[in-house]
């Protein structure tokens, strides 16, 4: 069935484009008519995903950019070019860049956890704060800003102290930020997904995904695509009057 086209002519930027849930976002979104411009790190796989987005109409058009999230230059380098680009500020802006270096907290060394916290959280403000800005300053009309969250920065998680830490600050910068840019009409949202079908899970042995599993009434994996219909609401003028929410896409899990 054809996705209703409630983004037609809007500008995207996600962030962590290049895979997995990011991949996910940037094929909704573009499904739903939005021209998108695909960031990651990796910049091949930006343009891998970039190629593959459906284009609804004539002159609905798609790029990839590199970018390193954690660094307030290639952010600032980002925003330009992506507005030099499309002759535009970003109306959408969903930030799934994010990475995970695991360890128990009696073994978490100080590198891996300012690794994560850089990308994960500091990333994610300086994403926001580009995008805030440029919308202000060019006198746009509202926004949406989308950041993924985790389950486990409510909850807790064994082995992942750095990666909660960084997500539980996710939520709580969301949450801020909706209070400060709601007087431009920029509303800021934050998606928590749970256990979600992606190429890290797909290694995860049998029988701990069977523990996994058992913690999920659903008793299924999410997949990334239904994290992608959340974010593609929450863009939409469809959620115009919902912001500083924390939206659990989890499958019912309990930690």
């Amino acid at each position: 069935m054809a996705a209703p086209q409630r983004l037609r002519a809007a500008l995207a930027l996600v962030t962590g484009g290049g895979g997995g849930i990011g991949a996910s976002v940037c094929a909704r979104l573009a499904r739903e008519g939005a021209r998108v411009a695909v960031a990651d790190r990796d910049e091949a796989a930006a343009a891998h995903t970039a190629r593959g987005l459906p284009r609804a109409e004539p002159g609905q058009e798609h790029e990839a950019f590199g970018v390193d999230v954690a660094c307030a230059r290639s952010v600032s380098q980002l925003l330009a070019q992506v507005q030099a680009r499309f002759s535009a500020a970003p109306h959408v802006c969903v930030n799934c860049a994010g990475i995970t270096r695991d360890e128990f907290l009696l073994k978490q060394t100080e590198a891996a956890f300012d690794e994560v916290i850089a990308v994960n959280l500091k990333g994610t403000f300086l994403v926001m704060q580009a995008v805030a800005q440029a919308l202000v300053q060019s006198g746009a009309l509202g926004g949406s800003i989308i950041n993924l969250g985790s389950i486990v920065g409510k909850v807790g998680n064994l082995g992942q102290v750095n990666y909660v830490a960084s997500k539980a600050g996710v939520e709580g910068l969301t949450k801020t930020a909706a209070k400060e840019l709601a007087r431009y009409g920029i509303r800021c949202n934050v998606v928590l997904p749970g256990f979600i079908r992606t190429p890290m899970t797909d290694q995860v042995p049998p029988k701990v995904m069977e523990k996994l599993l058992a913690l999920v009434p659903m008793g299924r994996l999410g997949d990334p695509e239904e994290v992608a219909d959340v974010c593609a609401f929450l863009a939409s003028e469809e959620s115009r009057y919902i912001t500083g929410a924390s939206v659990e896409v989890t499958g019912g899990l309990f930690l």
